[in-house]
């Protein structure tokens, strides 16, 4: 069995595992997440915590990913992910109506953008644009959407990025 799939899942107050036929439910104050069950794994609760049991003569690799999935499930159902994006550029801002992003990125015309269910999204500041979200993989895939609209291009860091996110630079062409 992997490393990976030996450690225990510590589940935080208030988080549930249930598992059966049709895949594995994790239930906590921030909502509910469901993975399909991965051959030859299996998860048994006691406690407060989850472990994973891999079948005999199974694939193990499947045991490290179901204790990652379900570690990440547990903790977006307890704490919530989220993700933080910069507009960087001269006239580069966002604001929220609604549920719709509004984003101006130098275009003709704004960019606007859904908030899909389960994913809410903020605008501290002008310049800021926070998505929060139970479910760790669809935080990273709207955010990767939104910063697909102008990515930070090489030669003046003007664009979408991620908080933190260092942009290596270009020297401009010379004479």
């Amino acid at each position: 069995m992997s490393r990976v799939a030996k450690q225990p899942i510590t589940l935080p107050k208030g988080v549930e595992i249930t598992s059966n036929a049709n895949g594995i439910t994790v239930k906590g104050p921030k909502g509910t997440l469901t993975t399909h069950a991965l051959p030859g794994a299996s998860v048994s609760v006691d406690n407060g915590v989850a472990n994973i049991v891999v079948a005999e003569g199974a694939d193990d690799k499947f045991g490290g990913t179901l204790r990652a999935l379900l570690a990440n499930m547990a903790k977006g159902v307890s704490d919530g992910f989220e993700r933080k994006l910069e507009l960087v550029g001269v006239g580069y801002r966002a604001s929220m109506a609604g549920k719709s992003l509004n984003i101006a990125l130098g275009f003709s015309h704004p960019v606007v953008f859904e908030a899909p269910e389960g994913i809410t999204i903020e605008t501290p500041s002008q310049t800021e644009i926070l998505i929060k979200g139970s479910d760790k993989q669809r935080v990273g895939e709207v955010a990767a959407k939104i910063r697909g609209f102008r990515p930070p291009e090489p030669y003046k860091g003007k664009g979408v990025r991620y908080s933190g996110e260092k942009i290596t630079l270009k020297e401009a062409k010379k004479a």
